[in-house]
């Protein structure tokens, strides 16, 4: 299971960080996801963290403000949000894949590649 908090209202230009914690022994060989859902529009990309070497990977909308990083003794990854813009208002999702043998260093990007997904937690930025 995933259990994402950390979201709430902050101002353009505010930070917020996300975090996921799952459950199970296996967090460490998951690579991690977050995406993103906006009213009205499909859920999309945010970036993703590997589980072998700790690569991240970033949609553009987000590099140089988002960071993602992992805990793995506490079993969370985390979503730093800087310089928030209303824009990046949405219900922020993380999600694991299990990959395969072989598969630790890749990024993963694409909504059905991940095997586990979190409840969501929602991120309103006012202008």
């Amino acid at each position: 299971q995933l259990q994402a908090s950390g979201g709430g209202l902050v101002q353009a230009g505010g930070s917020l960080r996300l975090a996921c914690a799952a459950s199970g022994r296996t967090f460490s060989r998951y690579t991690m996801g977050w995406f993103r859902q906006a009213p009205g529009k499909e859920r999309e990309f945010v970036g993703a963290i590997t589980s072998s070497s700790g690569r991240t990977y970033y949609a553009e909308s987000v590099k140089g403000r988002f960071t993602i990083s992992r805990d793995n003794a506490k079993n969370t990854v985390y979503l730093q949000m800087n310089s928030l813009k209303p824009e990046d208002t949405a219900v922020y999702y993380c999600a694991a894949k299990v990959p395969p043998a072989g598969g630790g260093n890749t990024i993963y990007t694409r909504r059905p590649m991940y095997d586990y997904w979190g409840q969501g937690t929602e991120v309103t930025v006012s202008s």
